[in-house]
């Protein structure tokens, strides 16, 4: 599944994942860091994409080892192996000293951790004060009329598109659209903000993406 990934987020989210993603480094590489981390770094593209757009040094940390194999020859295909190493490690305990990293981005995270806030604490500790920190996530539209088309994707489509790529591709459509709907039931975007805010995190914004599709969030750790 790892060697399908990249090109299967892009299909499943309409072509639009590396706008969003782009957006997302924006918010990172406006400040020149020296060292970013990138967590839920999955095949790397977004470690990639700010080595490339900047001078920094990335680390990728994720959960999934046959992820991190596909993001080392993401990463070495772009002749990037001496600025992105790539390690194994969870979000919620992470293997870094504090204050150790100028920036922060993760992606697509969550919605898969048992606490939230408790996560976004650990993201933050790890980032020297006053740095972004940044994400992109899925979103469920605002808009009644968007939503209910983009109802019809998540339950319908999304599954037969992913069912074409084999079974595993199919319960992970199956299992998208109830995913977010739920995690946005439980942190609608004000109290997801002020989950940020009660991590420690300030100048706290959002960007809501193609219709609602996609959320770029970013703010700032304390301090600096």
């Amino acid at each position: 599944m790892p060697d399908r990934y990249d090109l299967l987020a892009e299909l499943l989210s309409l072509g639009q994942n590396r706008r969003w993603r782009r957006a997302m480094v924006d918010q990172v590489v406006r400040d020149a860091p020296a060292l970013v981390l990138d967590v839920a770094t999955g095949t790397a593209s977004v470690a990639v994409e700010t080595a490339r757009r900047s001078s920094a040094r990335v680390t990728g940390v994720d959960l999934t080892r046959p992820m991190l194999e596909r993001g080392l020859i993401n990463v070495g295909r772009r002749g990037l192996d001496g600025r992105i190493r790539l390690v194994a490690g969870r979000a919620e305990r992470l293997p870094f000293r504090d204050a150790a990293f100028d920036a922060l981005t993760f992606t697509y995270l969550l919605r898969y951790v048992a606490d939230p806030l408790a996560t976004l604490r650990e993201l933050a500790r790890v980032v020297k004060p006053g740095r972004p920190v940044a994400s992109l996530e899925f979103l469920v539209p605002p808009s009644r009329f968007w939503r209910f088309w983009w109802w019809l994707y998540t339950r319908l489509l999304l599954p037969a598109a992913g069912g074409l790529a084999g079974t595993a591709w199919f319960r992970v459509g199956r299992f998208l659209g109830p995913s977010i709907s739920g995690f946005y039931r439980r942190y609608p975007l004000p109290r997801l903000a002020t989950v940020w805010r009660d991590a420690g995190l300030v100048d706290v914004q959002t960007r809501v993406m193609s219709l609602g599709g996609g959320l770029v969030m970013w703010g700032r750790t304390t301090g600096g």
